[in-house]
């Protein structure tokens, strides 16, 4: 088959030490573990602890996991992508830190930003790179440091997010295997409703904007869970009614994990069994980009060479879309 297909050949992931139970966040704000329990599925959350250590910590981990896992060479990596929503700091990509940290000397390198979208969007990103034919190897990381942006105080977001970082490698593929189709959509009507006031070029950070804790992410949770349950489950059913997919050639759903409510609603819409949805939202909660990665290094064990993977995300902005994937390799 002479057609260039991208695939995933490999996968790396990493989570900080440091557990941040529910139990722990009864302590903090006025919540409790069944309650959190009941409406999002968490259990427990990552938190990356240590001076100067950002979102390029958790990204060059996850790569270097992938790296010793495939004994691939950096050095022969075309490009990194680094989708994150919690850059190290303005202006300076913190995917070309990542990129010269573990050894990609050839590489070029940038940042993707669709918030929980923003890994999804990038497998379509990478995808192109490598269907060129211009490029042969595309490192692309999903990863955040929710910690870094969350209020503590402010119990209806600080239940929900977590840190955390996965990584996967596109090649070509000339089986037929690896991305097959993609519907991403957006609408800017998200914009009020999942986002951080203060710190962008509309509203530069001041003494005002810290002392009113304007650079904390703000959720209006009721609208987002409205709109995230009704997209991604319409972009999962129309991604299967394109490719003449169905409930039993479908072998596993990999959502975005954000919600376990939603997660439900959209396997539901597909028709799925309980047991071809993959989750771990009760150990991570929403590591943002990092969520799609870290399910695939989580149960990598579990795919097969051939194996139909629907891939669906939801993110602010809003963002959302999924994707369809064959799987190129069974695990050694």
């Amino acid at each position: 088959m002479n057609t260039i297909t991208a695939a995933i050949t490999a996968v790396g992931a990493y989570v900080p030490d440091f557990v941040l139970s529910n139990k722990i966040l009864e302590t903090m704000v006025d919540t409790n573990d069944e309650w959190i329990t009941s409406r999002t599925g968490i259990s427990e959350r990552r938190i990356l602890k240590g001076d100067k250590l950002g979102t390029s910590f958790l990204a060059i981990k996850a790569a270097e996991n992938l790296i010793e896992k495939s004994g691939i060479n950096p050095a022969d990596i075309d490009l990194v992508i680094v989708a994150t929503t919690t850059a190290d700091m303005p202006v300076a990509a913190t995917s070309v830190y990542v990129a010269t940290q573990i050894g990609a000397v050839n590489a070029f390198a940038y940042d993707l930003q669709a918030a929980c979208s923003g890994f999804l969007y990038g497998m379509s990103t990478a995808s192109a790179y490598i269907q060129s034919g211009r490029y042969k190897k595309v490192l692309l990381i999903g990863a955040d440091k929710m910690s870094s942006i969350i209020d503590y105080t402010d119990r209806a977001t600080c239940i929900i997010f977590g840190d955390g970082a996965g990584a996967v490698l596109f090649e070509p593929n000339h089986e037929g295997l690896g991305l097959q189709d993609e519907f991403l959509r957006s609408d800017g009507i998200g914009r009020e409703y999942l986002k951080i006031d203060a710190g962008g070029s509309i509203l530069p950070a001041s003494k005002e904007t810290v002392e009113n804790r304007q650079h904390y992410v703000f959720q209006d949770g009721k609208t987002v869970f409205k709109y995230a349950v009704t997209g991604m489950a319409d972009v999962s059913e129309k991604i299967m009614e394109r490719n003449n997919l169905d409930k039993d050639s479908v072998d596993w759903l990999i959502a975005h994990q954000a919600n376990k409510r939603i997660i439900d609603a959209t396997a539901h819409r597909m028709g799925l069994d309980e047991d071809k949805v993959l989750v771990n939202i009760h150990k991570y909660g929403n590591t943002t980009s990092g969520t799609l990665p870290l399910l695939l290094s989580d149960f990598e064990d579990k795919f097969k060479k051939g194996d139909n993977l629907i891939f669906a995300a939801f993110g602010g902005g809003f963002t959302w879309g999924a994707i369809y994937l064959k799987w190129a390799y069974d695990k050694q």
